[in-house]
């Protein structure tokens, strides 16, 4: 058994907050959240946040979750940042 514990600063599992920015449209709300939940599974309403750019060009959200593993968060923000929607994952 490979112990991958210093690859990372966090313990798993853990509350993560994943922030992801793109161009405010119709689908990229979804688009995100879709992405998302298929690696960290359902988010709750209540761990939503979401906040439009001061001029309303830009979406950010926040999707706070349970991660259980370096691996996990990886694939996550591999998926994310290679989507032609999504700007900046934090």
């Amino acid at each position: 058994m490979t112990d991958t514990s210093k690859d990372t600063l966090f313990e798993f599992p853990c509350d993560f907050p994943l922030k992801v920015m793109g161009r405010k449209t119709d689908d990229f709300r979804s688009i995100v959240l879709g992405i998302v939940q298929k690696h960290a599974g359902p988010i709750e309403a209540s761990n939503i946040e979401e906040r439009p750019s001061s001029s309303g060009s830009y979406l950010s959200l926040t999707c706070t979750f349970t991660a259980q593993s370096k691996a996990q968060l990886d694939e996550l923000y591999r998926e994310l940042t290679a989507h032609e929607r999504v700007m900046v994952v934090l």
